[in-house]
């Protein structure tokens, strides 16, 4: 099930260190749940077809300069009309004091305005990177993320297959855990994804026939990592004689997530084999295969080159 989020209004204005010029009755239960925000442009003009009145507006100096040369009566109908469509907060850039008419027409229609010591464009961008990651769609998945070599290794199988204890082994050899049992799994843009571990048990690994452990305390803080990009998904089942697995890699699979595809590999286990190595060298696999270079079509090619050379058929 994939949760949704908004973020309230005065945790943003703490976030961003915003002073309140006027603050309205529903100012702690205002919800901002759309990432955009507005430069309201054409609708200082009057304009305001294909309004968007679920984002944030900023005012900056050129907006400002442009009102200061209306009338008062203009600027009041149009921060009337503004302010009409109950947007969740004007934002004023630059520490510029609102005149009257702006604060009458909030006191009106009951609306938050803000002001800011930053430069216009600085607080848009940074206000979109900072709604982007706070209301990006996510999910919690069952399974164990950690960062072996700079890869997000996001190990997935059935409960006691040996996930855990995979990643203690991991964290022995220098890689970090990001979360164990559950991950929370967000949409950072059309093609990435970051993972990260619930609050309640960030930093904990249960081992069975031990318990809990709390990661950071017994290997110390750089065996930890607060968030990553999942960049592989590793699916652990057990060995059957019945199945065929991939030997050569050369068919990609991919598993989708909040509509992003990530590649996917199937590692099958059976008493002896040693898991963390193996991670470690799909981890470094993965990275070459992003970087361009591919063994397995390497490997393909030099076949196919040794029956063309010596039998001229195609391997």
């Amino acid at each position: 099930m994939i949760d949704t989020y908004n973020v309230p209004l005065p945790r943003l204005a703490e976030e961003f260190q915003l002073s309140i010029a006027h603050r309205s009755t529903d100012f702690e239960s205002i919800r901002v749940t759309v990432e955009d925000v507005s430069r309201p442009g054409l609708q200082l003009a009057g304009y305001f077809d294909h309004f968007e009145p679920m984002r944030l507006q900023v005012l900056g100096t050129v907006e400002m300069s442009y009102l200061r040369r209306m009338s008062e009566r203009q600027r009041t109908d149009i921060f009337d009309r503004l302010f009409s469509f109950k947007i969740p907060a004007l934002i004023i850039a630059r520490n510029i004091q609102p005149d009257e008419s702006c604060l009458s027409m909030a006191r009106k229609h009951d609306i938050t305005v803000l002001r800011c010591q930053e430069a216009t464009s600085y607080i848009v961008s940074s206000l979109i990177a900072y709604l982007k990651s706070a209301l990006a769609p996510r999910i919690t998945r069952h399974g164990v993320l950690v960062d072996v070599y700079g890869e997000g290794l996001l190990l997935v199988g059935e409960s006691g297959i040996g996930k855990s204890e995979a990643a203690v082994e991991l964290i022995k050899r220098g890689h970090r855990l990001i979360a164990d049992d559950a991950v929370e799994i967000k949409k950072i843009d059309a093609k990435s994804l970051m993972g990260t571990a619930p609050k309640l048990i960030r930093n904990y690994i249960e081992l069975r026939g031990i318990g809990v452990i709390n990661v950071a305390k017994l290997f110390g803080m750089g065996a930890i990592k607060a968030e990553n990009v999942i960049d592989l998904v590793i699916n652990i089942v057990h060995w059957s004689n019945h199945e065929i697995y991939d030997r050569l890699g050369l068919d990609e699979q991919f598993v989708d997530i909040l509509g992003v595809k990530v590649p996917q590999i199937t590692i099958p286990i059976t008493p002896g084999r040693n898991l963390a190595v193996i991670l470690e060298a799909a981890a470094m696999n993965n990275r070459q295969k992003k970087m361009g270079y591919n063994a397995a079509m390497e490997f393909t090619q030099q076949l196919n080159r040794h029956f063309d050379e010596n039998s001229g058929q195609s391997f």
